[in-house]
């Protein structure tokens, strides 16, 4: 009877830490599932803010290089207009600039 008492003792105690183990297992199971969920959200957010964020700055990198056109095209009216009024000024000019760079590439 005593040993009988051990079996079912040694039996309920084995039955006991696989239940145990199962329910651990089922626990880190679950919190792995809430964790990879989290970041999932996570990343989702940041993804969204960062996709913001390159928008925002598309945007003002393309309002620039257009004020730089706008600029240049200025630029080269107001160029083009000088040189049309002052055709000798601009041709000594010129021949003055090409002289010194001659100069300066020649050493």
């Amino acid at each position: 009877m005593a040993e009988e008492n051990k079996a079912e003792q040694k039996t309920s105690v084995t039955k006991d830490a696989q239940d145990k183990l199962q329910s651990s297992k089922e626990h880190a199971r679950r919190a792995a599932e809430d964790l990879k969920s989290a970041a999932g959200a996570l990343a989702e957010e940041y993804r969204g803010k960062a996709e913001q964020a390159w928008g925002e700055a598309r945007g003002k990198a393309e309002q620039a290089l257009g004020d730089a056109r706008e600029r240049v095209r200025t630029f080269q009216e107001d160029a083009e207009q000088y040189v049309r009024e002052n055709p000798t000024k601009a041709i000594f000019t010129a021949l003055g600039i090409g002289f010194v760079l001659g100069l300066i590439f020649r050493r």
